[in-house]
Parts: C-alpha cells; sequence; structure tokens
C-alpha cells in the first residue's frame, strides 16, 4: 500500500540520520518518537482494510506529506551548520512533519477505538449468499461495530479483568499451576474449589506471570464458559475477535470444530494458552471440542467440579484450590477491616472464629469484613451467631449455605434502596458488563431518582461494599462529563447468585422482580404453570440462548415498570404480553450475539401508554422503522449503542418526529454506519438532550438543527468525520453544553457562534484541524467551563483577558489499556 511504503521510507530515513546529525537532534526525535508509536498503529489498521480505512484524500494528503518528509530528513544532514537560513526552513518542515504525523496518530487511535468497539457484522447479502454456498466455511465479511474504550490497544481477554488492589495466597497456587501444565507437559489441567473461593482470580494471574507471558506471548485466550454456557460457535467467535480476525458467520457445530481448527493452525508454532473459566458439569463436551494434537497447546480450565473425564491417565490431575491458610486469611481480612492491634474492644477470638468461616472464600471475606470494618463489638457477636446458623465450610451443599447464611445477613447493613439495587444487577446475564447507562434508565423509574448522578451515586455506594465493580474505561470523561456512555459494571458469580437468590425467597406471584433464564424453548415449569395468573412483580427479566425460537407463553405482569430481555439470536420476538404491561417504563433490549438483531413485534410498544425509557443494544433499526408506524407518544429517552442504523435510518419514508414527537433525550453510541441523523429529528421540538458519540462515519448534522429550541446538551464526541457545525447551531437558545472533543475534522466553528446566549460548558479537546476561533466567541458571557488542549488553548488565549469567567480545564487521559468493555460472548 502506498501509505505504508511512504511511511516505511520515512521512518527508514529519521532512523539513518538521527544519530549522525546534531543540528536537528530534538526535532527528529519528536519525529522518530512520533512515528514509533504510529507504527504498531498502522499495523494494526492494516490488519482490517488495506487503505487504513482513511478518505482517499486523506490518504493522498498523509502519504505525500511523508514522502516530502523522508527528503526534508535527508536534506538536514547536508545543511552546514552556519547556513541560518536553510536551518530555519528545514526547522520549520521538520515541525510541519511532526504536526503531520500527530494528526495521522489522532486519526488512526480513535479508528482502532471504533475497531475494538465493533463487532465484526454480516450483512444479509452475505449471509444468503453463505446459505447459497452451504455454509462454506471462511465465507467472512467485515462491517465495524464499537466495543471498547478510548485509545486502547486491544489487549488479550485476560487484561481486560481489572485484578483486586489487594491479593494474598496465590503464590504457592501460581508456582504449582506453572510446574504442572508447563513444565511437566500436560497438556490440560483442571482448577477445582467451591465458588468464590479465588479459581478465576489466580488463572487471570496465572495468565499475568511473568514467566507464562514469556513463554506465551501473545497467544493467551480467556473465555468465561459460565453455568449456562455459550455455544461453541459463539466461543469460536470470541476467538476470532480476541485475535482480531474477521468474525465468522457460523452455521452449525461442525463449521465450529472447523473454524476452530484454522483458528489454531493460524497461530502455530507459537506455543498457545487457552482459558476456560467456570465449566460446569454438563459441560465436558463443549471442552472436548478444544481438544487437538497440537504441540505447546496448553488448556487452563477452571471448575467448582473435578470434571473426571480430563483427569488422569491423559492428562493431570486436578489441582484443588486450597482455603487462605491462616496467617493469610486474617491479613486480607484486616486489610478490608482494620482493627488496631490491642486498641480494639473486639475479642481476637470473635475475629478469628468469623475469619475461619470464611477463608474458604476469599471474595465472601472481604464482603463480611467491609460490612463489620468500624462496627460495635455486639454486632460482631451477632453476626457470629446468624452465620454459626450454617455450616458453609464444612457441609455438603457449600454454595447455599454461604448464600443462606453466610452472605444474606451482610446485606443488612445497606440500605433499602441499594439493597434494592444490588438485587437488580442480577437482572442481566452472568459473566457479562453492564452498562451503566442501563442501570440508570432502569433505577431512575424504579426509584425516582431526580437524576443520573444518584444511580451512579449507588454504583459507587455497592463498590464500596465490595458488591460489584464500577469500571471506567475511559477516566478524563467521568471529570469533565455527566454522561456515563464509558461505565459498566462487573460483578463476581458468586454475587449475582446471591442476588438471585434474595429475589427468588417469595412464591412467584409476589416476588418484587421475576429472573428467568430459558434454554432454548423450554419455558420454567412455573411459567406454564402461572401463565392464567397475575404476577405483581415491578421488574423482569428474561434471558434466552441462541436455540430460542421466540415461542412464548402468555403471563400476566399488570405491575411490572421495567422489563429487561437478553438474547443470542438473529432474530428476535417480543412477546405478545407486553401489550397488557400497562405499567412498564422502562424497556432493555440486549442483544448478546455478533451480529445485529433483526426485531419483530415491535408494535406493540405502541400500547404502552406509560413507556419512557426504551434502549436497545446490537439491534438493527432500519426494520424497525420502516416496519413500525405506531408512535410512541410518551417515549421520553431512546439510547441505540452497537445498532445498525444503515442509511435508511434518514430515509425511512417513517419520520423519527412521527415515532417518538415527545422525545426528551436520544443517545445514539457507537454505530458505526451512521452518515446522517434521520429525517425529522429537527422538528421533535421536546428534545433537550442530543449525543452522539464514536459514530465515525458521520459527516454532517441538519441545517435545521436550529429548530431544537429546547436543546440543553448536544454531545458530538468522536465523530471523526464531522466536518462542521451548521451555523443554525445560532438558534439554540437554551443549549448549556457542547462537547465537539475528539471531532478531528472539523476545521472552523460557525461564524455566530457566539449567540449561544446559554452556553456555558464547551469541549474541545482533541479538535486538531481547528485553525481559529470566530471573534463572535467574545459574547460566550455565560461560558465559564472550557475543557481543551494545549493546542486549542492557543485560539482562545487572546480572547480570555474578555472572558474573565472561563475556567481552563486540561483533562488528565487516563485511559485503562488493562479493562476493555468487551462485545460479550
Amino acid at each position: 500500500m502506498a501509505l505504508v511504503a511512504a511511511f516505511r521510507l520515512l521512518f527508514d530515513a529519521v532512523k539513518e540520520i538521527i544519530d549522525h546529525t546534531s543540528m536537528f537532534k530534538f526535532n527528529l526525535k519528536k519525529i522518530e518518537g512520533k512515528l514509533e508509536a504510529l507504527e504498531p498503529l498502522i499495523k494494526e489498521r492494516k490488519q482490517f482494510d488495506s487503505e487504513l480505512d482513511l478518505q482517499k484524500w486523506e490518504a493522498s494528503e498523509f502519504e505525500e506529506k511523508m514522502l516530502e518528509g523522508e527528503k526534508v530528513v535527508r536534506i538536514c544532514s547536508q545543511i552546514h551548520p552556519w547556513n541560518i537560513r536553510k536551518k530555519h526552513s528545514c526547522t520549520e518542515k521538520l515541525q510541519e512533519l511532526d504536526e503531520t504525523l500527530k494528526r495521522l496518530m489522532q486519526i488512526l487511535q480513535i479508528q482502532i477505538v471504533r475497531d475494538m468497539k465493533e463487532t465484526l457484522v454480516l450483512t444479509k447479502d452475505v449471509h444468503r449468499k453463505i446459505m447459497a454456498n452451504k455454509g462454506k466455511i471462511g465465507d467472512f465479511d467485515q462491517v465495524f461495530d464499537p466495543t471498547v474504550s478510548t485509545f486502547w490497544y486491544h489487549g488479550p481477554d485476560y487484561d481486560h479483568h481489572q485484578l483486586p488492589e489487594f491479593i494474598v495466597g496465590l503464590e504457592t497456587p501460581l508456582k504449582e499451576l506453572k510446574i504442572r501444565l508447563i513444565k511437566n507437559g500436560s497438556p490440560l489441567i483442571v482448577v477445582t474449589g467451591p465458588g468464590g473461593c479465588g479459581k478465576t482470580l489466580l488463572a487471570h494471574r496465572f495468565c499475568r506471570d511473568k514467566h507464562v507471558k514469556e513463554k506465551f506471548k501473545k497467544n493467551i485466550y480467556f473465555i468465561p464458559v459460565t453455568k449456562t454456557p455459550p455455544s461453541l460457535s459463539l466461543i469460536v467467535q470470541e476467538l476470532y475477535k480476541q485475535r482480531r480476525y474477521e468474525i465468522p458467520v457460523i452455521i452449525n457445530q461442525a463449521d465450529a470444530v472447523k473454524l476452530l481448527e484454522q483458528w489454531l493452525n493460524k497461530l502455530r508454532p507459537n506455543p498457545i494458552l487457552l482459558v476456560l473459566d467456570d465449566v460446569w458439569p454438563g459441560s465436558e463436551s463443549l471442552v472436548e471440542k478444544f481438544l487437538f494434537p497440537i504441540p505447546e497447546y496448553k488448556i487452563l480450565v477452571t471448575s467448582r467440579s473435578q470434571l473426571p473425564r480430563f483427569g488422569p491417565p491423559k492428562f493431570a490431575p486436578p489441582y484443588h484450590l486450597n482455603p487462605l491458610n491462616d496467617k493469610d486469611a486474617m491479613t486480607l481480612f484486616r486489610h478490608w477491616a482494620p482493627l488496631e492491634d490491642g486498641k480494639s474492644q473486639i475479642p481476637d477470638d470473635t475475629v478469628k472464629r468469623i475469619v475461619n468461616y470464611y477463608k474458604v472464600f476469599p471474595h465472601a471475606l472481604i464482603i463480611v469484613a467491609k460490612s463489620l470494618g468500624g462496627k460495635q463489638s455486639d454486632i460482631w457477636l451477632r453476626r457470629l451467631t446468624e452465620y454459626s446458623r450454617g455450616s458453609c465450610c464444612r457441609g455438603s451443599d457449600i454454595d447455599d449455605e454461604l448464600l443462606e447464611y453466610g452472605l444474606k445477613c451482610s446485606l443488612d447493613d445497606l440500605n433499602v434502596t441499594i439493597k434494592e439495587c444490588f438485587m437488580d444487577l442480577g437482572s442481566f446475564p452472568e459473566g457479562q458488563r453492564i452498562p451503566a447507562l442501563a442501570l440508570i434508565d432502569m433505577w431512575s423509574e424504579l426509584y425516582e431518582l431526580e437524576d443520573d448522578s444518584m444511580a451512579i451515586a449507588n454504583l459507587i455506594d455497592l463498590t464500596v461494599w465490595n458488591l460489584a465493580n464500577l469500571v471506567v474505561t475511559r477516566k478524563d470523561v467521568k471529570e469533565v462529563d455527566g454522561y456515563y456512555s464509558e461505565h459498566f459494571v462487573t460483578q463476581h458469580d458468586l454475587l449475582r447468585d446471591l442476588a438471585i437468590h434474595q429475589s427468588s425467597l417469595d412464591p412467584i406471584g409476589q416476588r418484587k422482580r421475576v429472573i428467568v433464564e430459558f434454554s432454548g424453548d423450554n419455558l420454567p415449569k412455573w411459567w406454564k404453570e402461572h401463565k392464567e395468573k397475575p404476577t405483581n412483580a415491578r421488574l423482569l427479566s428474561i434471558s434466552t440462548d441462541e436455540k430460542f425460537s421466540s415461542k412464548w407463553c402468555d403471563m400476566q405482569l399488570p405491575e411490572a415498570e421495567v422489563l429487561v430481555l437478553n438474547f443470542r439470536t438473529r432474530d428476535y420476538a417480543l412477546p405478545k404480553f407486553v401489550k397488557t404491561m400497562d405499567k412498564l417504563k422502562v424497556i432493555i433490549l440486549t442483544n448478546y450475539s455478533y451480529f445485529p438483531a433483526e426485531l419483530s413485534n415491535f408494535q406493540f410498544l405502541g400500547h404502552l401508554t406509560n413507556l419512557k425509557r426504551l434502549r436497545m443494544e446490537r439491534i438493527s433499526i432500519p426494520s424497525l422503522i420502516t416496519k413500525t408506524s405506531i408512535p410512541l407518544k410518551n417515549l421520553q429517552k431512546i439510547s441505540l449503542y452497537m445498532c445498525n442504523v444503515g442509511e435508511s435510518f434518514s430515509n425511512s419514508n417513517v419520520q423519527i418526529s412521527y415515532l417518538f414527537p415527545n422525545l426528551r433525550e436520544m443517545n445514539i453510541d457507537f454505530c458505526n454506519d451512521l452518515l446522517e441523523l434521520p429525517i425529522g429529528l429537527s422538528d421533535i421540538i421536546h428534545l433537550r438532550k442530543l449525543s452522539i458519540t464514536y459514530c465515525p462515519k458521520l459527516s454532517s448534522i441538519p441545517k435545521e438543527i436550529g429548530k431544537l429550541v429546547n436543546l440543553e446538551v448536544l454531545r458530538l464526541r468522536s465523530c471523526i468525520s464531522l466536518i462542521e457545525l451548521p451555523d443554525s447551531i445560532r438558534n439554540l437558545p437554551k443549549l448549556k453544553f457542547l462537547d465537539i472533543s475528539d471531532c478531528i475534522s472539523i476545521e472552523n466553528l460557525p461564524e455566530h457562534m457566539g449567540e449561544l446566549s446559554s452556553l456555558r460548558k464547551l469541549n474541545m479537546n482533541h479538535c486538531s484541524r481547528l485553525q481559529e476561533l470566530p471573534k463572535s466567541v467574545l459574547e460566550l458571557e455565560k461560558l465559564k467551563d472550557l475543557i481543551c488542549d494545549e493546542e486549542v488553548k492557543e485560539m482562545w488565549e487572546p480572547f480570555l483577558p474578555f472572558l474573565t469567567n472561563i475556567v481552563l480545564r486540561f483533562p488528565k487521559e487516563d485511559i485503562n489499556l488493562n479493562w476493555l468493555p468487551e462485545f460479550p460472548a
């Protein structure tokens, strides 16, 4: 490719010349640093697209600049030290080259964001082609779809997991595992132990071990299997995704096995480590599909069962993860429940008994420590009595005992709303990240929260108690924005079990929340028996697998306010009983498969007079708009995340203003094929918040946007193809916050931007092509909060003496490289 060739010529010239000249050392070092940073980005992009996904004029521009730069660099080595004129000219050209490389780096970084945040989606035409070819293996197509965070490389899956800040007791198991799996030559080993004992933590720690990484390098793959395992097809697709290969459409299990073998052969002859985490009894046949006679191919399995099929003589004996010893258990407990030696009123015997009771379960030990830290001695004694009712360290049903006695009472210290929020987390599938925005929608209506920040405060409370993990993938966002699209929640499986257990204690008809999982079309017995009886649950969550055919039994849910539907199929139908859920306020639809789903029965929502919030993830939106004619008159907020919107999103015969006439907030995040905004958007005059983030092909905003006279927030973050803002933006009298950060193609701001009389906050961080500001910015008298980088700051400096209320902020970009909100399998 021409651009890659030009890059190589320039890089070689810099490396060759930099050690032979002293005059331009500083400039050449800066350029060398940019080139070193660009090299992996270009390689990464090349894996996806031979054109680096740049527009033709961009590719031509960068190619030309690099070829000119190569000549300049070589000329620099020939300039005489006394030739001041040429030295000055050459310095300026090197500075221009440095800026060009910086701009290319920003473009490629944001494109990689998009690529990582996208699953590889197949269009209908390609799908029909594959079907016509009778499932021919390897017939792929690729469209990008977002799932990760900002400016990162795509690390192996084990790097996405956030390790606890304090770990004890794993050094010996780690050494044992390395000996058994690597030195002794066994192709597979099972790490076994009860839930919550630290098996998954040990597996993640093993993947991060220095010697393990030296041996397997980038060929380390971590796959959560869970109690309801995904199909082999989904796991194989996840492996292709982790390797950054095109994700295939897989017709049947035989195809999946062939593709798995192809995937492994692509990695040979390098050593390969595959971790299958949380394999339950009954999934042995799934594990067997991964066994191939390949040298230096190792499989690490974690399971609550010993899985005898994978023991001697063919494999190494299972490794049983022992409880923490007394010293380590006490160290861990004291870390989370500090006790001043000699000054605490808590009897040592009480502390030792509690620690001894929980040392089998380090995660539970931390929860209990946090719940008891700082409490009076009588509370400790009462808790010890409650814990002692069970026998979780000795009984045969360890998990049930722990949930019933060991952890239940730790929830009693939570206030009512936080406890309810904790149990709501069980509404989402095991092992999957939970978007904070989904929880905001749910909790705002269930608990009548005044604003989004209160929901985030609840999440932080759960994190403090170690009942959930709140992960912010781009930490500068939380400092400058109130939008939580890059906030996610993860939860230990043991805690999810606790949440579901607590939610299911009451009879079906009296539960506050009903959480159900289907395997295929096998509906639970109680569902069939209860279909004629009303259920008073306020929240209904239904999770189905890839075998579900959308055959529903009827249900009566007159009190339900929130409906959470989790599924894995390409075609999904809303249940008919949705029409009768008169009090329904929130619907959260999440497709966990790798391709956008076609959704039918969407017209049922037209019967819901109280529906306020609708969130859809990985759904094909054009089919909804073209097939739906019933408006959702009371819908106030719609969120589209990683959805397939297509050109028909804006060319539909049905205008979005007709479907959602009273919309207050619209969020469109990581929709790669969004080219333009929907027809009629500017006619939704009640709209107050419009957020469009990480939509890389959006090139323009409707000129009529000035008709949105009630708009208060306009967020256009990381829309890298957006060229300009329409001049009609001047007609937004209530606009308080404008975010154009990372819009690297914007060259000019509207001339009359100063007429935004209510603008208080402006984020212009990384608007690298912006050349100057319009003079009208002097009229932004209410602007107080300006977020920008050093380059943008320079453009503002002439105006700052006249805008004395402005506070400049330079967000520290602390990007979490080790945890990516991965597309779930």
